[in-house]
């Protein structure tokens, strides 16, 4: 477990990283989305990743790692959104606030991988990096019932549960295709 706990680690550092420096230059445009617009484009880089496995081969040149990055990044801002700002929150916010709410969400993850992993003694190290994109596209396609639902569920985990199963399939993906 260690050793998945410093892997995690490293790679969501990568993501941060990329994260701050798009804040740093986009500032927190990422705010006017709707919850909508940021499941579709999620939906969108899933289904890239999906095609280029299926393929074998790309023709743009971001790299299918990119991709995995980008799914843990819009994830953490869904979740921002979500559960740290209120809806009248202002758009612009600073870089040490989206600092403070991206580590916090990373956290609580962690701690998720670490009662998951107890539990499933990191059974997803047996998975292929392909069922880990399917159980991607799988949760976005909840997460989009779930909006379309008004957000109301009768008996299933709710939006947050599966932008943080997202988050996890993602990294473990990205530890898997940095081991080959």
């Amino acid at each position: 477990m260690e050793k998945t706990l410093r892997q995690f680690q490293d790679i969501v550092t990568r993501c941060r990283d990329l994260f701050l420096k798009k804040t740093t230059d986009y500032g927190t445009a990422w705010r006017i989305l709707r919850p909508s617009s940021i499941t579709d484009q999620l939906y969108i880089k899933a289904l890239r990743i999906r095609s280029i496995e299926e393929k074998g081969e790309q023709r743009v040149s971001d790299s299918v790692e990119s991709e995995f990055i980008g799914l843990v990044n819009y994830c953490v801002l869904a979740l921002i959104q979500l559960l740290d700002l209120k809806p009248d929150a202002p758009l612009e916010l600073s870089a040490g606030e989206v600092s403070h709410w991206y580590d916090r969400q990373i956290q609580e993850n962690i701690r998720l991988l670490q009662a998951k992993n107890h539990d499933y003694d990191e059974a997803w190290r047996l998975m292929r990096v392909s069922s880990m994109t399917d159980l991607i596209l799988q949760k976005l396609l909840r997460i989009k019932q779930i909006e379309d639902n008004a957000g109301q569920t009768l008996v299933s985990e709710g939006l947050e549960a599966n932008y943080r199963d997202i988050i996890n399939y993602a990294v473990f993906a990205l530890i898997r295709l940095q081991e080959k």
